[in-house]
């Protein structure tokens, strides 16, 4: 057995994006890679699994010296596939990304690329998202690397608590001297506000094409927003248990009782 630390990648921008290669070259540094991602781009799909369709895993020949896969299915069931079926030992890192486009605040509900970070820490394995926000195929994806080198190395010697992931998102700069460091921050309090184009096809029919814009009332300098939006790059510990432990004594004081 490899005494490398074993790391497996994934995303949902696809098995070739850009931001998985920058991902792969950093961690083949840092231990034994596997791959496992999706065929195509799955931006979006949150925490959903194929339930309905066979799914399909190819092996590729094209990272050398890196075994990697193609799979039909959603980050999630990247994730499963590989713990599954793949892997003969639990990884010890799982890192998603790099995510073309931000993933902070409330984007990390419909977020792919977190889902499959919320996955593997499902499976009890220490997992990082890293998203830049930069929704470009071409995206310098050259100025985090060394913050992603070092995050990553840490959470491999410390480890994260158990149920705890950490989504990271970094600003859009064109070199590394304009972030201005790391801040450990809250997801600010943000949501989307859509709007729904009405159109009609050729054949008469009636659909919608989905628009919107992002806002933010947050002003709170403890956020991931705030500190994206000053140059540095965002951590946000992140858990899977969506309990709100806080409510739990208001709720027993209501009155349940059914005549």
């Amino acid at each position: 057995m490899s005494k490398k630390p074993l790391i497996l990648i994934t995303n949902d921008d696809g098995v070739t994006a850009p931001g998985i290669r920058t991902l792969i070259e950093v961690m083949k540094g840092l231990g034994e890679v596997v791959v496992v991602a999706p065929d195509s781009p799955q931006s979006g799909m949150g925490h959903a699994v194929t339930l309905n369709k066979p799914l399909r895993l190819d092996e590729l020949d094209i990272y050398p010296g890196i075994r990697a896969f193609q799979c039909n299915g959603t980050p999630v069931d990247c994730v499963k596939l590989a713990v599954d079926i793949v892997l003969d030992r639990k990884p010890d890192l799982l890192v998603s990304g790099i995510n073309h486009g931000s993933n902070s605040s409330i984007n990390v509900i419909y977020s792919g690329t977190m889902s499959a970070a919320v996955e593997g820490a499902i499976e009890g394995i220490s997992s990082i998202g890293f998203s830049l926000l930069d929704y470009s195929y071409k995206a310098n994806f050259a100025p985090l690397v060394p913050f992603v080198r070092q995050i990553a190395k840490e959470v491999l010697e410390k480890k994260l608590p158990a149920g705890t992931l950490l989504n990271v998102n970094f600003p859009k700069v064109e070199n590394q001297k304009e972030i201005k460091g790391v801040k450990v921050c809250r997801q600010a309090l943000a949501k989307w506000k859509e709007n729904f184009v009405e159109r009609t096809d050729p054949n008469g029919r009636q659909y919608f094409w989905m628009t919107g814009h992002f806002i933010n009332n947050d002003k709170g300098e403890d956020t991931d927003e705030w500190a994206l939006e000053h140059g540095y790059v965002s951590v946000v510990p992140v858990q899977f248990d969506l309990t709100d432990h806080h409510q739990i004594p208001f709720l027993n004081s209501w009155d349940f009782h059914v005549q």
